[in-house]
């Protein structure tokens, strides 16, 4: 996260009735003869905005639902429904115990070794001086701690819920649960504190706004790791070598869920300012919006180009791709960069979905072309077109002259991050795949994953019928 955009702000102006509001609300908790200080109004403008943004990311949960039980047959919606609905339950868990604490607690420059359960003090400026907080690398946003958890969480589920559409149609219910809690228990937290938790690659200069590499690329590699140790559905792969189509039964949740991803992105992005700042808040809403319509503009351009038909696939999955990839430098890079990123995502999405069917790369979605490949390219983007007249500051990129040293650690960065997450994960799905199984049957698979594994249907008859 930009601790600059925070620090370079002066006076913000509220409006007069949210102003009274929040006045109103300090009364509460401050003697008559006191009042509100300019400092209290601004924590708690600061804390209502990341929580609303929250909110809104939180609620990106139900996009990828929709989004992935409509790329995929109608027989496992069911299931891909119940994993999206559960994953972020197991995730607010693993993240409470122990994830939080390894990726912002204070530690090493490899680890967290504090606050677990959300134990030790928070020592950012909205708290006492005479505390000693154990969550030092977020000392630059002011909301209160538990407001930093939620908006942290409900990132780490995104992570968690972009592997469930690489492994659907194929994966045991129960093994994809077991596999998110190492995800974001361990594995996530880890390379996150690298980056945003204070550790060796935010020391060497690695930049990440929202997550680009924390959270889209993790998840991505994660989600390959699965595909490998799983394999492809039956029937995908041809014996001659061609590829079998396998259609989503409902474009109209993709068209659901690509607009509740593209509304919570708008939570994503200028919400990761953690502070309410008007004018970074606009900026990242800006770039974050203009990526996402030129990376739809090329992708479906393309897709109309190399396929035929403008595929509609491929134009919700150029707006994710655009999205991804905008969310590393949003920050960082001018509105007309912003354009030229998300034009170059559009472009990149469509021959990563063509390329990993023809490796024979089972991605029922396109999650890897959308959040693995997107997510490299939007953290190079960071050392190729930084700015440092952005909000977020910091160093140019190679582009507006600050040589490669920013391009560098953005791609040490990347390579670092998969080396360990793949590592990490590959590991974890073996693991799970000796222990428990993660594959079900070829019967099963064949039935369905809704009867098979759930029980139920996502769009059973009437059993009673004309009785």
């Amino acid at each position: 996260m930009a601790r600059t955009i925070v620090r370079a702000r002066g006076r913000i102006v509220l409006p007069v009735l949210l102003g009274a509001f929040f006045a109103a609300t300090a009364f509460a908790q401050t003697t008559e003869a006191e009042g509100p200080t300019p400092a209290d109004l601004k924590v708690m403008l600061d804390t209502l905005w990341v929580m609303v943004a929250g909110f809104l990311v939180f609620w990106m949960n139900a996009g990828f639902g929709c989004v992935e039980a409509g790329l995929c047959r109608a027989k496992n919606a069911t299931n891909i429904l119940g994993k999206n609905f559960l994953v972020f339950a197991l995730s607010t868990i693993a993240y409470w115990i122990v994830g939080f604490g390894l990726m912002f607690g204070d530690g090493t420059s490899f680890i967290g070794l504090n606050g677990w359960f959300l134990g030790g003090a928070d020592n950012s400026p909205a708290m006492a001086d005479a505390y000693q907080g154990v969550f030092g690398s977020l000392n630059w946003t002011g909301v209160p701690l538990l407001a930093k958890f939620f908006f942290q969480l409900v990132f780490a589920g995104t992570a968690a819920t972009i592997v469930s559409g690489c492994v659907a149609e194929r994966i045991h219910y129960k093994s994809f649960m077991v596999f998110t809690l190492v995800l974001v228990g361990f594995s996530y937290p880890t390379t996150g504190h690298w980056i945003w938790g204070g550790g060796w690659l935010a020391e060497m200069g690695f930049r990440d706004f929202a997550g680009s590499t924390v959270v889209h690329a993790v998840g991505g590699w994660a989600g390959l790791a699965g595909i490998l140790l799983l394999g492809p559905r039956r029937g995908k792969y041809k014996a001659g070598g061609g590829v079998q189509p396998i259609p989503g039964h409902s474009m109209a949740l993709v068209f659901l869920g690509g607009l509740i991803l593209w509304l919570g992105w708008f939570g994503f992005n200028p919400g990761s300012t953690m502070a309410a700042d008007p004018g970074a808040i606009a900026h990242v809403a800006m770039t974050t919006n203009l990526a996402c319509c030129a990376a739809i503009l090329s992708a479906t351009v393309l897709a109309w180009i190399v396929l035929g038909k403008p595929d509609f696939t491929m134009t919700v999955n150029g707006a994710l791709a655009g999205l991804v990839a905008i969310t590393a430098p949003c920050a960082f890079v001018s509105v007309t960069s912003a354009a030229v990123i998300g034009l170059v995502a559009g472009l990149i999405v469509v021959p990563a979905v063509i390329f990993f069917d023809k490796i024979k790369i089972d991605d029922p979605v396109g999650a890897l072309s959308v959040h693995l490949a997107n997510g490299i390219w939007g953290t190079i983007a960071v050392g190729l077109f930084a700015t440092a007249d952005a909000p977020g500051g910091g160093a140019n990129g190679l582009f507006n002259g600050g040589g490669f040293e920013s391009l560098q650690a953005q791609l040490i960065g990347t390579f670092a991050v998969a080396a360990f997450t793949l590592a990490v994960t590959l590991t974890a799905w073996f693991v799970i795949k000796m222990a428990m199984g993660i594959r079900v049957s070829a019967e099963e698979e064949s039935v369905g994953l809704d009867i098979s594994e759930m029980g139920m249907e996502a769009y059973s008859g009437d059993p009673i019928g004309n009785q």
